[in-house]
């Protein structure tokens, strides 16, 4: 199968640019290492979920043979773990909120929901989420997202204080497609990889043949998920937070070349962190690639039932200029 090679694969192209930006190729609004997208062009804010196509729902939709539901999703509630100071909260003013009225006496309840609600819990990382700051041709320094928008782009009139201008989260195209589970604590016969453990290509191909697949079944447009076994610490948050697993640079670039359509896992980041202020899989995945990725995901009812090939639903809520969106992700089998 022939694959999309994305831009700027050398690691010492990515040094250059981050490391010393007066070494770096001149970079225009128009053109730079990561943008325009080669595949959705100029302008494209969608990213990687353009290869869900209607042509990849009909395939996808094949895979539902007894209408199985798994919930991949954690519920959202005051105890989560959460991210540095990320907060959540949710209150019912009054309980009735309203009423009674009319002849039946009848009453309502709402609740107020504050807190950083596209970061917290399962969550969706959109296009303005992640950027890289990087020298221009005029020597001036750009904040650079996804498809080469910038940070003024984003802040364009001055109306940041209410959200993004570009690269919202209400560009993602719904997500129906196949998903794959990649079981990595299955390959290792634990419950939980140890914190800070690194998965290497070498652990993605050998945990796809454990699961009778290999890397040359994945096709265009598959949502790839890793499982660390992470998720049995979410009722313990010092620990659920504290240096988990995960994949590193050379797995990014081996789900860019397998023109992935989205990534996932049952950790807060995705990737192994070695250095609290580097994410390289982050970096090379959402604004280079527009890769996204979905947090603190759940597998344990999947590999309970032997599930590693399934239809993925999952829809970003439309808030709009938002940089990530909760949500209700599932498999169907």
């Amino acid at each position: 199968m022939k694959r999309f090679a994305a831009p700027l694969k050398l690691p010492l192209c990515a040094c250059i640019l981050l490391v010393c930006p007066s070494l770096a190729p001149a970079q225009t609004a128009e053109e730079g290492p990561w943008w325009p997208h080669p595949l959705w062009g100029a302008g494209d804010q969608a990213g990687a979920s353009n290869w869900v196509t209607p042509e990849k729902i009909v395939s996808s939709l094949k895979l539902v043979k007894k209408g199985k539901v798994y919930e991949l999703g954690q519920i959202y509630d005051n105890t989560m773990p959460l991210f540095g100071n990320r907060t959540y909260a949710l209150t019912i003013p009054g309980l009735p909120t309203g009423g009674p009225f009319g002849n039946d006496n009848w009453i309502y309840n709402d609740e107020f929901l504050c807190g950083e609600i596209g970061q917290i819990g399962t969550q969706f990382d959109g296009p303005g989420h992640i950027g890289v700051q990087v020298t221009m041709a005029d020597g001036q320094v750009e904040d650079v997202y996804y498809n080469g928008f910038t940070g003024t782009q984003l802040r364009a009139g001055g109306a940041g204080s209410y959200g993004l201008q570009n690269l919202g989260i209400e560009h993602i195209k719904p997500y129906i497609t196949r998903g794959i589970l990649i079981d990595i604590a299955g390959l290792k016969e634990v419950e939980s990889l140890d914190h800070g453990y690194e998965v290497t290509v070498a652990d993605v191909r050998a945990a796809l043949k454990r699961q009778g697949m290999s890397e040359d079944d994945i096709e265009d447009g598959d949502a790839l998920f890793f499982r660390y076994g992470w998720s049995k610490h979410w009722t313990d948050p010092e620990k659920y937070n504290d240096d988990p697993p995960g994949i590193g640079f050379e797995v990014a670039q081996w789900i860019v070349e397998r023109n992935a359509s989205m990534i996932g896992a049952d950790q807060w980041g995705t990737e192994v962190l070695h250095s609290p202020t580097e994410i390289p899989v982050h970096v090379e995945l959402i604004p280079k690639n527009g890769i996204w990725n979905l947090e603190n995901m759940r597998f344990d009812e999947l590999v309970d039932d032997e599930v590693y090939e399934f239809v993925f639903v999952f829809t970003p809520i439309r808030f709009r200029g938002a940089t990530g969106s909760p949500g209700r992700p599932i498999a169907i089998r």
